[in-house]
């Protein structure tokens, strides 16, 4: 057991309640109770009933106790569902002397089911005056303290059910990632979107450049890998004639843990035929909006102690407009490879023998310029060499139709006009092939059922990757990711000391 002291003491008081609870007939842990009401709905219906009043309602609520106060003959009890929290007035003369004092053996952290008469206390606090009072689940370990919850960080986040009854601002973050997930789905299904499910065991890493988890089906006798990304299926569905689709997605990247990265985050992924990625990008914006208002009621947020507006519309500029503006050099992917290399080195930036030209811009783009874009900004055409799954720009056959979303400082957004040509992705693959030849473990593998796909033709389309636990970071003004993540990976737990 990993309690000592105090707790330790609590604990072992709280199994002896259980035991005397079982001699004396009473289950403390009953297989169901049946609400009439959430203590929100509560808050809500009764909003006008006055000061001193009782209503005429019997109601039957249930949830956590979280506050007692035992003043003689009468108790007066928070409890919290899933939907707000609520007061009980508990009356030795209504509910009688055994049921009074059942009640008040309760602990903290206890769940209690209630029946009783609505009435708000002459203070304004709405309460039920319970007529009955059943235990629903009784709490071994003891709450912890309300004013300052888990103070330890890795222990909120190993704990996140605990931190999530102690920490109304835990509570508050993930309301929010829960309404801008809502917010993402029903601004696309209203436009028409199909939401679909792509399998997350992929033969081929694709999708995506990042290192993935491998895994082995025993019945195929196959190497499998954990999806970095979803994107090939969906556009094999574009293909397939779904001209609309979308995946709300869970993907893994075996890569380092920080602040910006765990290995196993949510992205919203979607593609939609006869678009491009100017297109994609007021989709982009009014996707962003559209959840900053549903979470929030605004799109004017703080990051980082600074303000961010995430309302339409952004700045867009190109990748070698934003490199000339903040690193002071004019690069471009055609430019001879010593000049690239002289201006890495300048920046102290370390390059590989195989990276051309348009690698060692993005390098010196990423060191320079990306950190310092705080407000939202469409960084537009990368190079066609980093870019492998993105159309080549109409305009310059050294560039693709591809931009990334920057805020505060941070990739939020990627985003193409998708390559659609079968025999310039074979060509983009062989090359990633090379660079995985090379040693490269995050570049991606010939999928030849891909390519057979875009032969039956792929028609025009436009497709985007939104972070959605960097969107949420950003309106909940929260700067780490285990913050939105609700059981994020950890390095494992240490062995209680003393065997305990």
């Amino acid at each position: 057991m990993d309690l000592s002291g105090s707790a330790a003491e609590e604990y072992r008081a709280r199994l002896s309640k259980i035991a005397t609870l079982r001699e004396s007939g009473t289950d403390p842990y009953p297989v169901r109770f049946t609400r009439s009401d959430t203590c929100g709905a509560l808050q809500t219906r009764f909003l006008s009933l006055e000061a001193g009043a009782e209503s005429d309602s019997i109601v039957r609520v249930a949830g956590r106790m979280l506050l007692q106060r035992n003043q003689g003959k009468l108790i007066f009890a928070t409890v919290r569902d899933g939907e707000g929290s609520l007061q009980l007035f508990v009356s030795k003369a209504v509910i009688g002397d055994d049921a009074f004092e059942a009640f008040a053996d309760l602990d903290l952290g206890d769940w209690v089911g209630v029946e009783g008469l609505v009435m708000r206390t002459r203070k304004g606090e709405l309460s039920v005056k319970v007529t009955s009072a059943q235990l629903l689940s009784k709490s071994l370990r003891p709450m912890p303290d309300k004013w300052h919850g888990l103070g330890d960080i890795d222990t909120r986040y190993r704990q996140r059910y605990v931190d999530l009854i102690a920490n109304d601002e835990a509570r508050r973050v993930f309301e929010i990632r829960f309404a801008v997930i809502r917010a993402f789905r029903n601004h696309l299904i209203d436009l028409g979107y199909r939401e679909v499910e792509t399998p997350v065991l992929h033969p081929i890493a694709g999708g995506a450049t990042a290192r993935p988890f491998e895994t082995h089906h025993n019945a195929l006798d196959v190497d499998l890998y954990l999806r970095i990304a979803p994107e090939l299926y969906l556009k094999r569905l574009i293909v397939a004639g779904f001209e609309k689709v979308f995946e709300i997605a869970r993907v893994f990247r075996n890569e380092g843990l920080s602040t910006r990265h765990n290995t196993e985050f949510t992205m919203l992924e979607l593609y939609e035929a006869f678009i491009d990625y100017h297109d994609i990008a007021v989709l982009t914006e009014e996707l962003i909006a559209a959840a900053a208002h549903a979470a929030i009621g605004t799109t004017s947020v703080e990051w980082d102690g600074r303000p961010v507006d995430l309302a339409a519309p952004f700045r867009r500029a190109t990748m070698i407009e934003l490199v000339e503006e903040h690193a002071g050099v004019t690069m471009h992917p055609s430019m001879p490879i010593e000049e690239a290399r002289a201006i890495c080195k300048r920046f102290e930036i370390p390059w590989e023998s195989s990276w051309g030209a348009g690698k060692l811009l993005l390098e010196v783009y990423e060191k320079t310029t990306e950190h310092a874009l705080w407000d939202p900004t469409f960084v537009m055409d990368y190079p066609r060499e980093v870019s492998p799954l993105a159309r080549v720009h109409r305009d310059d056959s050294e560039l693709t139709e591809r931009f990334e979303l920057i805020i505060g400082g941070r990739e939020v957004a990627n985003a193409f006009s998708e390559l659609n040509d079968p025999v310039d992705q074979r060509r983009r693959f062989e090359a990633q092939m090379r660079l995985k030849q090379l040693g490269d473990a995050e570049a991606q593998g010939m999928d030849e059922d891909y390519i057979r796909a875009l032969e039956y033709g792929l028609p025009p389309c436009g497709g985007l990757g939104i972070g959605v636990d960097r969107i949420v970071m950003l309106i909940a003004g929260v700067t780490s990711i285990r913050e939105v993540l609700l059981f994020p990976h950890l390095r494992p737990e240490a062995a209680p000391v003393g065997g305990q």
